[in-house]
């Protein structure tokens, strides 16, 4: 049996969201599904391009994901008797019961998939997707194929941007999915920041499902349940290596009036109820100990009362992990917390505890994290929910579906916007790489053309702009467009999340500096071949209207 996370045959059988079926579209593709049956369009072939117009949150890049999703959904497509029952009673009366009978039958066995592979660095109008089949079939796809790519690739950029920004040492984990938009925005959070460079998730479905790995501490609740050393019920600790039990409170409040010199505190100023609650999770999780410190006060409480635990649980043969700091000004308290640790490391002659680890939460985005380098920081993991999770710098990626050839003839839309005109037929896209092997171009151009060569000169030319265009003499070129499904099939062994989530650094790494910076990146080009600008504006002149003055 194969799953979503191991080595798996072509056409396997993929698990798949229960939500994610036919009926998870909008009705406009069902009402123009009849209207090409009524008019006896069955037949016809159609070639849609799905991709976007901008890159998201004032970047120059975006990662592409989603992709085994899409598959997951064409190889479940079917029509259920309830489903068809549903829209008779949804749609006018007028619609012909033979339709009804038409779509029970409906499956994505002559659809045709080309896309790039996912987790790549993917750039504005180079298509995604490229959907081929009958017309009625393809249409209907638009929507759900929509919905899995747009928030998946929105997702998994906002995580690669933050792991750029924190930087390759720093652990990022996670923590949305109180904050998602719905579970299902919460599961998809999960899967696609990991993919995108985050290192694990509070989510624990997620961990099920994708075999994320899972972290998660206490909660101030956990800490305020304790009043004072008598909620405790249970005191001892058995040692590591002999089993001998210790009364870890005991020991804990004997390194509590040791350590209060070095740390210029008063025991009397820390809260007991705190020790108390601390020395109850140390006792319920020894080789795990991570407190959170923030619940009093940082610097006379938390941090006091957090050293005297773990140095009592040395005592003991067991060793805290750290500290997780969820309010106040992080870059100072990170500070004063390393400062500490490596005061008492030197001081009991612990090298470890120097080294103990410091997590900061509280609503963290890029801004924040920029504003921490610069201030010198001892922070060693990022705890990160909403602005992940809801992409609030963007909250949509904006990727369209276009219908761009139809029975063998090319399609273009046309608009006042330049931007939203699209570029018409089949299209293969390319990427051409400099000396330097970084990625210098992508360039698009008709699927009847010879592909670019090592070598030798190419023409690159801007889709709508005449005079900016350039030569490319590649030293590396990379078809950008996969087979993934044909005939009923998935025509490729699907990569395991662990091998997408490296596909993401390995494609990022491929890409200048300026193009990644988080300020005024430089924009990557997309260009076309000469061939397919002269076909472009040929096909639009034609199309467009020629006006007549009086």
């Amino acid at each position: 049996m194969c799953n979503t996370e191991t080595d798996r045959p072509p056409g396997c059988k993929l698990k798949q969201n229960g939500i994610v079926q036919p009926l998870l579209t909008d009705l406009y593709q069902i009402t123009m599904a009849y209207a090409y049956w009524k008019n006896g369009k069955m037949n016809d072939h159609a070639v849609f391009d799905l991709f976007f117009r901008k890159n998201p949150f004032r970047g120059e890049f975006t990662v592409f994901a989603g992709l085994e999703e899409c598959l997951k959904f064409l190889n479940k497509f079917h029509y259920s008797d309830s489903d068809i029952e549903y829209l008779k009673s949804a749609m006018p009366s007028c619609v012909e019961p033979e339709f009804f009978e038409f779509l029970r039958h409906t499956t994505a066995k002559e659809v045709t998939l080309y896309a790039i592979e996912e987790g790549s660095v993917v750039f504005p109008r180079v298509p995604l997707l490229r959907v081929e089949g009958p017309l009625i079939m393809v249409q209907i796809l638009e929507t759900t194929l929509l919905t899995l790519i747009n928030y998946a690739s929105l997702m998994a950029t906002n995580a690669a941007r933050y792991r750029m920004v924190a930087g390759k040492n720093i652990s990022l984990l996670e923590f949305g999915l109180r904050r998602a938009q719905g579970p299902d925005g919460g599961l998809s959070a999960s899967k696609y920041s990991y993919i995108g460079g985050f290192d694990g998730t509070s989510n624990v479905l997620a961990g099920k499902l994708f075999h994320i790995p899972v972290s998660g501490t206490h909660a101030h609740a956990y800490i305020t349940s304790f009043t004072s050393f008598d909620d405790l019920q249970i005191k001892t600790l058995p040692h590591k290596q002999t089993r001998v039990p210790h009364d870890l409170l005991a020991l804990s409040c004997k390194y509590r009036e040791k350590i209060a010199p070095d740390l210029s505190v008063l025991v009397s100023e820390a809260s007991d109820g705190e020790l108390a609650a601390l020395v109850s999770f140390a006792i319920a999780f020894p080789d795990g100990f991570m407190a959170l410190v923030d619940t009093y006060d940082v610097k006379r409480s938390g941090l006091f009362n957090f050293c005297a635990v773990t140095l009592a649980l040395n005592d003991l043969g067991y060793r805290a992990v750290g500290i997780r700091i969820d309010s106040g000004d992080l870059a100072y308290l990170s500070q004063v917390a390393r400062d500490i640790f490596i005061k008492l490391g030197k001081k009991f002659d612990l090298p470890w505890f120097s080294k103990l680890t410091i997590v900061a939460s509280n609503d963290i985005n890029e801004e924040t994290i920029v504003s921490l380098n610069e201030q010198n920081h001892k922070i060693d993991c990022f705890g990160i929910g909403t602005h992940l999770v809801t992409c609030q710098k963007q909250p949509a990626l904006g990727c369209v579906y276009k219908l761009v050839e139809i029975n063998g003839q090319p399609r273009i839309k046309l608009s006042q916007e330049v931007g939203k005109v699209t570029m018409p037929g089949r299209k293969s896209a390319y990427r051409l790489y400099g000396s330097d092997g970084r990625a210098l171009i992508d360039l698009l151009q008709r699927v009847e053309e010879d592909a670019p060569q090592v070598g030798q000169k190419v023409l690159c030319r801007h889709p709508f702009e005449e005079s900016r265009r350039a030569y490319v003499i590649p030293t590396r070129v990379e078809p950008l467009h996969r087979l993934y499904w044909k005939d009923g099939k998935i025509t490729r062994t699907l990569p395991t999340l662990e091998e997408t989530r490296n596909r993401v650094r390995e494609s990022l790494g491929t890409l200048r500096g300026d193009i990644k910076r988080n300020l005024n990146p430089t924009p990557y080009k997309v260009s076309v071949s000469d061939d397919l600008y002269c076909f472009i504006h040929d096909l639009w002149l034609q199309n467009a209207p020629i006006g007549e003055l009086s």
